[in-house]
Order: C-alpha cells, then sequence, then structure tokens
C-alpha cells in the first residue's frame, strides 16, 4: 500500500470538475491562440458556472480571462432561448468578427436591462449558461462544452443555492432546457462532455 497522498478529495463533484478543468485548460493550451472561445452548457446545476470559475482561474495564458454568465443575460424566468441568442449576438458573434461586443446586464429586481458591459475581442471569452450550446453557438466557440448530471443531484444543488427564490421556477426552467435538448441536440455539439455526479 502506498503511503503517498491521494490526490482525490472527498467530494466526487469536486474531483469531477477538477478533471474537466485539467482536460479543457489542455485543450486551449493546444490550440495556441491568444484570444480563444469557450462555451459550457448544461441543465440548471449541472456545474457549468463552477467549472467556468475554475477555467478562468486556472487559464494556461497571461493576462485576463473574460467571463460572461447567461444568468446575467436571461430576460427572466420564461428567457432561456432568448438569453442565448442574446449572448450570441451581442457577445459570441463580435468577439468572432474582432470587434467590441457590448452586453446588458439583466437586473431580476427591475426585469429590465441594466448597466453595459464590453467584451475585448483580443482577449480570451468564456461564455457558460444553459441553452448556450446551439449550432451557431458553436461555430464561433473554439472548445465547446456540456456539463451532465443526474436530475436529482441538480435539482438539489440548484436549489440549495438558489433557494426558495428558484423553487417556484424550477419545473418551468426545466421545460426550456428540454426544448433546447430538443431543438439543438447540444451534447453532439460538444468537444468535451464532463460528467458530474
Amino acid at each position: 500500500m502506498s503511503s503517498a497522498p491521494s490526490r482525490s478529495s472527498a467530494d466526487p463533484v469536486d474531483d469531477a470538475l477538477a478533471a474537466a478543468t485539467v482536460s479543457i485548460v489542455a485543450r486551449v493550451s493546444a490550440l495556441g491562440v491568444a484570444n480563444p472561445v469557450i462555451v459550457v452548457d448544461g441543465r440548471s446545476g449541472a456545474g457549468k458556472s463552477s467549472l467556468a470559475r475554475r477555467l478562468v482561474a486556472a487559464w494556461p495564458g497571461r493576462g485576463r480571462v473574460q467571463l460572461v454568465a447567461l444568468d446575467d443575460l436571461y430576460p427572466g424566468w420564461g428567457g432561456l432561448a432568448a438569453g442565448a441568442e442574446y449572448a450570441r449576438e451581442t457577445v459570441l458573434s463580435p468577439h468572432a468578427r474582432g470587434m467590441v461586443g457590448v452586453w446588458q446586464r439583466w437586473d431580476w429586481q427591475s426585469d429590465a436591462r441594466a448597466e453595459a458591459h464590453a467584451v475585448d475581442p483580443s482577449l480570451p471569452l468564456v461564455v457558460e449558461g444553459a441553452g448556450v450550446l446551439t449550432p451557431e453557438s458553436a461555430r464561433l466557440a473554439d472548445v465547446t462544452v456540456w456539463v451532465d448530471a443526474p436530475s436529482s443531484s441538480r435539482k438539489h444543488r440548484a436549489l440549495d443555492r438558489d433557494g426558495d427564490t428558484y423553487r417556484p421556477h424550477w419545473d418551468g426552467w426545466a421545460a426550456q432546457e428540454e426544448q433546447h435538448l430538443v431543438a439543438h441536440d447540444p451534447v453532439s455539439l460538444a468537444s468535451v462532455v464532463v460528467r458530474v455526479p
């Protein structure tokens, strides 16, 4: 028996996200470009946001990495498809054309767009959120990621995170995710599939 400490943690979710981060960072390094685009999709509670933050923290290059979360773009609880399209139009397409993208944060309290944010096309970009991986957005990305997890685990994590604010919207949001899965088959568009317990 080895006396060397195990590299795995006591948390299988953490282990899965750590392994995925290493794999995706290796892909980014292999691209050899200064401003790659990573798109991270998955259902609510799967671990997209955690993975995206880890990617930014472990980024192989120097300088700033831009992170755009669709939670800041969805126009309310019925806006999964609209938020994904808004991300494509204002963030991904301009970046791909070498132009500055400008998006406005959705203020969930006032139910309206709020302050504007710029996306620099010369810098790397990570965009994460349910619904973001479509055939159109896949063409604008260098690495496409689908994060998958069992429904019970996802629901537990999502409701632990957002609590009573999210609880009444879970079923409606899940129905929008199902529509996205049927319409776009994001798993087939992913160059990396991450399985989280």
